[in-house]
């Protein structure tokens, strides 16, 4: 699944070919993706100048002179610039064709993605409860420890609330966690004030990192420029189970936590 620095990447290459232009036509050949695709995109879209691109956690905001609309890009979702007669494949879900003759593309073989029209962006319902941003001053020791107190829930499963902190998906978290030296089976409340200054400062690094390499590319993903990331190569914890650690050579060890894959080492992490 794209995480945060996967939508970076996307956002920052499908940026400078859409800003100010102006939209000329919107082509939805499979409305049905996670939630059916709202007319409010049709009637809204054309005609719009597209004045920036933006992104609030794992949404990509394409803001525009009417509104705004709002993508997501599910389980398997990209987004890339082609030309406008470039032929579109069986899952080409969405075209916005732009007056530059670039259009738009939006992939999606799973269908997970979706599509919303927004004037108050912010305050759609997907996005108004999320947490802070996780590479924003607000994101700090203190903020993470005051949320944690009196909380049960295990440390990796409470940083990937997308209510307390967004875009610290499954692999970023169990990267950010190796790097500060916390088991990921610690209780978020019985982590101490300054072990989280750690762990903060771990997530931006390891969250900066990825976004500079790109993302992280495990199944299909590729950025708005149709490029691979390549922070994978770059991965200490995640996926290497039974590999040596690479700061005392214990082999790293996998649990599943909350459905989703945990990896770490015994040792280093407690």
């Amino acid at each position: 699944m794209p995480e945060l620095p996967e939508v970076e990447t996307s956002r920052r290459g499908i940026e400078p070919h859409i800003v100010d232009t102006r939209v000329t036509r919107v082509i939805i050949r499979n409305r049905r993706l996670r939630w059916p695709v709202p007319k409010t995109v049709d009637r809204n879209l054309p005609g719009s100048s597209i004045s920036s691109v933006t992104r609030r956690a794992k949404y990509l905001l394409i803001n525009t002179s009417n509104g705004t609309a709002i993508l997501h890009l599910g389980m398997s979702g990209s987004v890339f610039v082609v030309n406008h007669d470039t032929p579109a494949g069986v899952h080409d879900h969405v075209d916005i064709d732009f007056d530059s003759g670039k259009t738009l593309r939006f992939r999606d073989p799973r269908r997970f993605g979706s599509l919303h029209w927004s004037k108050t962006p912010l305050q759609h319902k997907l996005l108004i409860s999320l947490g802070p941003e996780p590479l924003d001053d607000e994101f700090d020791a203190r903020y993470l420890w005051e949320q944690a107190r009196g909380r049960r829930v295990s440390i990796k499963q409470f940083i990937m609330d997308a209510h307390i902190v967004v875009g610290v998906g499954n692999i970023y978290a169990s990267e950010a966690l190796y790097r500060a030296g916390i088991n990921p089976r610690r209780a978020a409340g019985r982590v101490a004030l300054q072990r989280y200054d750690t762990l903060v400062t771990a997530i931006k690094e390891v969250l900066s990192s990825a976004i500079k390499a790109g993302g992280t590319t495990l199944r299909d993903f590729y950025g708005g420029d149709g490029e691979a990331g390549y922070f994978q190569q770059k991965l200490e914890a995640y996926g290497r189970e039974g590999e040596p650690c690479r700061q005392c050579d214990t082999p790293i060890s996998a649990i599943v936590q909350g459905q989703r894959s945990t990896f770490y080492c015994r040792k280093c992490q407690t």
